[in-house]
């Protein structure tokens, strides 16, 4: 019977790395922020699996997709990451920075607009 498996390092993809990966199809946007957090602005294409609740065994098994985690600034990214690692998950990609460092990439969020209340890309 062979042994536990090793568990990589936590991985730090750039924002550049994050978007090339969402554009290609390979990646799969796991956010951790908050629904609040996620409602206020957002990666285009990230879905939202809040730390709050965050239960490792609900992620996707999506074949050749790699899953990268992100939040607002990649600490709870790191802690979810952790929590996939304890559950024998060898998930260890994560946007470093967070959706702050996308930002200051000068790559697209959806946010809110407030006169209307309807999505908008900023």
């Amino acid at each position: 019977m062979p042994g536990p498996t090793k568990m990589q390092p936590i991985l730090d993809m750039t924002p550049a790395e994050v978007q090339a990966g969402l554009r290609s199809g390979r990646v799969f946007l796991v956010d951790v922020r908050e629904p609040a957090e996620y409602a206020a602005e957002r990666i285009h294409g990230a879905f939202l699996y809040p730390l709050s609740t965050f239960d490792p065994k609900a992620l996707p098994n999506d074949g050749d997709r790699l899953l990268v985690f992100h939040c607002g600034s990649g600490k709870r990214s790191q802690t979810a990451i952790g929590l996939c690692q304890q559950d024998g998950l060898d998930h260890h990609r994560h946007l470093a920075g967070g959706i702050m460092s996308w930002k200051v990439a000068g790559l697209p969020v959806i946010g809110i607009d407030p006169a209307t209340g309807r999505p908008r890309e900023k």
